[in-house]
């Protein structure tokens, strides 16, 4: 059975290794092994994950399948470099599911959970960046009214991925 999950601190080991698994699987083979390792060290730390799974301005769900986490989403402040982001702004942070999970609707379960804490104080701008080459992800993103506003350059080692910086505007409730 499916289940969707606000994840605590306890979870950050959990966290880190199915954030580090899922990355792998949707990216790892774009990177050298060393720029990979590097990223993943510094990013899904369990101890890093336990700093964003303890602090009041962030949320973290796990999605899980028979209390077995395959994914999570991940929303908090805004943080992305545009010159439209206003304090207040939210942002989804990550959405990954392990590959055997794609496409079965938890990814849009899960999305829907995140936005509406995201707005759970009201419909306010919302943000969001993707790889500017995984057009899947863009289209699944614009079903949920989110377009394409700019890019940045998103560091993994040595490598700079064009990102697109994707937002989408207060929605009326």
């Amino acid at each position: 059975m499916y289940t969707i999950r606000r994840a605590g601190p306890d979870d950050a080991p959990t966290l880190s290794v199915l954030a580090t698994r899922t990355f792998v699987e949707t990216f790892g083979h774009l990177y050298q092994a060393q720029d990979l390792q590097d990223f993943l060290d510094e990013a899904y730390a369990e101890d890093r994950q336990r700093v964003i799974l303890s602090h009041p301005d962030y949320a973290v769900w796990l999605l899980e399948l028979d209390g077995v986490a395959v994914g999570h989403a991940a929303a908090g402040p805004c943080g992305l470099p545009h010159p439209d982001v206003k304090p207040g702004d939210g942002e989804l942070k990550r959405l990954y599911l392990i590959k055997e999970q794609q496409s079965c609707g938890w990814g849009s379960r899960l999305l829907e959970t995140a936005l509406t804490w995201l707005e759970r104080n009201g419909p306010r701008t919302l943000w969001l960046g993707v790889w500017s080459e995984n057009f899947g992800a863009q289209r699944f993103y614009a079903r949920y009214g989110f377009s394409k506003v700019g890019t940045y350059e998103f560091p993994v080692g040595q490598v700079r991925d064009l990102e697109f910086i994707l937002r989408r505007p207060p929605q009326a409730t």
